[in-house]
């Protein structure tokens, strides 16, 4: 039986007003259930206040949108059942431990009291919480709170999990936990919407993406669909003989074709703006007689298509994890 698509959130012409400023300019989007929809942006793009407006936190000035089939501003009540949100701070009650945050949180969603401390138990491993789940929150470190903060997210199974840089400040092996349990609940069913600032995060785990500044929506799509939009290619070349690499570089130069050599990484890059580069580059080297023991065509990186859409640098991987929080 052919599964039937259909769409999970649902935004019409969203428009958001802090006085003057307009921090959504009539947004559409549109995310399929069962998939992870990223949405990137540069800092004070409009993406916290796009999810803000989806969980019910804030209502927008113009515009509509439906969550789980629910209208944000008709059926708050209801949607917020449908719903898992973990924002950009852990907010966690300081005074009840690991487990009684989750067992409660469970409860509050109408959890049998057996299936809520069952998924309380789960995550609180999944998330490697378990040897401080009895202790209270408010001796766990900024980590711990935050990976409590994502496991209370998603403890009712939510048809729809917003996850606002969910993974800023966390070391990569918690990353990678955090990474499998969206996996895993979106093999489930569930839907995700991920704004980060991580490349490789939305690389990883969106089946497309929505890039959004200055409020508005400036692209859409797969991220190799956005990779093709910006377009271009990079030739990777790997001569059989490393010290041939500036030999290599001034012929392609003299025949026209812009090449650059890393010592490093002892290979000759091109960056290809036609088919017809790749046919000029083997053959020049092949008439000149370099050897090539390798050679290997790439896409544009993410973090090259965010430079090239909003104009703006995407935050350095260093920048962020200089400080992990453990």
């Amino acid at each position: 039986m052919t599964r039937i698509e259909r769409n999970a959130v649902e935004v019409h012409g969203i428009v958001k007003h802090y006085g003057e400023t307009r921090a959504l300019d009539g947004v559409d989007l549109t995310v399929r259930e069962g998939t992870v929809q990223g949405l990137l942006g540069p800092n004070g793009a409009g993406k916290t206040t796009l999810v803000r407006v989806l969980s019910t936190l804030i209502k927008p000035d113009a515009g509509s949108a439906f969550v789980g089939g629910y209208d944000v501003l008709r059926q708050p009540k209801q949607l917020r059942r449908t719903i898992g949100l973990t924002g950009q701070y852990a907010s966690v009650d300081e005074l009840l431990s690991g487990y009684e945050n989750l067992y409660l949180i469970g409860r509050l969603l109408d959890l049998p009291a057996k299936d809520a401390k069952a998924r309380a138990t789960e995550l609180l491993e999944r998330f490697s919480l378990t040897d401080a789940a009895r202790r209270p929150a408010k001796g766990y470190s900024g980590g711990m709170r935050r990976r409590l903060d994502l496991a209370a997210s998603m403890i009712g199974r939510p048809k729809v999990l917003y996850l606002d840089e969910p993974t800023t400040g966390l070391d990569p092996r918690t990353r990678n936990e955090v990474w499998d349990e969206v996996q895993r609940m979106v093999g489930e069913g569930s839907t995700v919407l991920l704004t980060t600032q991580y490349m490789e995060e939305a690389e990883q785990l969106a089946h497309a993406l929505t890039v959004i500044d200055k409020g508005r929506v400036i692209a859409n799509g797969g991220v190799e669909e956005l990779k093709k939009q910006v377009g271009g290619q990079s030739l990777q070349v790997r001569p059989a003989d490393p010290a041939q690499l500036p030999e290599m570089v001034r012929a392609l130069r003299e025949s026209g074709v812009p090449a650059t050599f890393s010592t490093e990484s002892e290979l000759l890059s091109v960056h290809l703006t036609d088919d017809g580069q790749l046919t000029t580059v083997i053959g020049v080297l092949g008439t000149r007689g370099f050897g090539i023991a390798g050679i290997d065509t790439e896409l544009p990186s993410l973090d090259e298509v965010f430079l090239s859409i909003t104009g703006k640098s995407a935050v350095p991987a260093q920048s962020r994890d200089k400080e992990p929080v453990a």
